[in-house]
């Protein structure tokens, strides 16, 4: 079983945020390497936001609700089981 790590778990919620950007809808794939086993979140996401009134009335993702996601583990083309938690990488996402 691959643990995923709370430096992984903010890594996927970065490279989430940068690949949704300003849809209201995502589906597509984050992918990115930690150590020697690749990663991959395919996900359909609702985008929900919010207006933050302040000096620059920004809108922010205030929910992302999935209508489907998996997310694998793969070291030298095998299959790895992993513990990932959709609802533990939204804590470093927001």
């Amino acid at each position: 079983m691959y643990e995923i790590s709370d430096l992984l778990y903010l890594k996927v919620a970065k490279h989430l945020s940068d690949a949704i950007g300003e849809k209201e809808f995502y589906s597509g794939v984050v992918a990115l390497v930690d150590g020697d086993v690749e990663c991959r979140l395919c996900c359909t996401l609702i985008v929900s936001r919010s207006a933050e009134n302040g000096p620059e009335d920004r809108v922010r993702i205030t929910r992302l609700s999935p209508v489907w996601w998996e997310f694998n583990t793969m070291k030298g083309g095998v299959v790895i089981d992993n513990d990932f938690s959709f609802r533990t990488m939204l804590t470093y996402f927001y």
